[in-house]
């Protein structure tokens, strides 16, 4: 019997949608993998994607990101179609950090010199990039392992290293691919301390996809479920664990949430 634990006491409830799908359908192929999905992310909400792998979430960051183009259907950011928008120019004028699943850093470059080759890219003021690459590697406790090769991490410290990468840019919208993944349950209680931390301290739009419910759940605003190519609930982690709809298509009826 799976048990989830809420792990954010307080929900960041705005009104401002700041990422908007409608009526998105896309297609590789003759594969159909979204089918007229229409949802919005409200600015300032850690909001989650559940799913089981293939069903489409990491697809949805892809066309986020303006990696891939939808086939039908419109994606706004801040109330602009971003359609036509290249990935460069999506990402500078609307600051989205993207944090994949795996990799994201060197493997052969310390903490340190990872920070620098990238905030030498998106930090123009070079007074400026130590001074943000000092407060990440504080921020996320890194100071005794800065100067260690990337490949010779930890998991946890492999994912606090690919956060701050991402965050380097300032991002009002960070994404976090599958973050969950592979990690013992410590490292996942502080990954999840880490995202409730980031969207308090700094006020971002955080969302999160994986398939594990009882990880995403426990840190999250909004949740949506995907399934068969189209959103079938989106609530609150409370609510949506009693949703009819969501028990049939992904929790089963032994799920508990408390």
């Amino acid at each position: 019997m799976a048990v989830i634990k809420k792990f954010r006491i307080k929900s960041f409830k705005k009104i401002k949608s700041i990422i908007e799908f409608e009526k998105v359908s896309l297609t590789y192929g003759n594969r159909l993998i979204l089918d007229n999905i229409s949802f919005k992310i409200n600015e300032g909400q850690i909001f989650g994607m559940l799913g089981p792998n293939g069903v489409g979430k990491s697809t949805i960051f892809n066309l986020i990101t303006g990696l891939i183009s939808p086939k039908h259907g419109k994606i706004k950011i801040n109330g602009e179609d971003v359609s036509n928008y290249p990935i460069y120019l999506r990402t500078k004028k609307f600051k989205v950090g993207y944090v994949p699943q795996y990799g994201g850093y060197f493997n052969d470059l310390t903490i340190q010199d990872n920070l620098k080759a990238i905030s030498e890219i998106v930090i123009q003021n070079k007074n400026l990039r130590q001074e943000r690459i000092d407060y990440l590697v504080s921020k996320f406790e890194l100071e005794n392992v800065k100067n260690i090769k990337a490949k010779f991490l930890s998991g946890g410290q492999k994912k606090k290293l690919v956060i701050s990468l991402s965050l380097l840019s300032n991002p009002k919208v960070l994404l976090l691919d599958e973050c969950f993944a592979a990690l013992d349950v410590l490292t996942i209680k502080m990954l999840q301390e880490i995202i409730v931390n980031l969207q308090q301290e700094n006020q971002i739009t955080i969302c999160i996809c994986d398939h594990q419910a009882r990880d995403l759940l426990a840190c999250v605003d909004v949740a949506m479920i995907l399934s068969n190519c189209k959103v079938i609930a989106q609530d609150t982690p409370s609510n949506l664990v009693k949703d009819i709809n969501a028990k049939n298509a992904y929790f089963g009826n032994s799920f508990k949430f408390n």
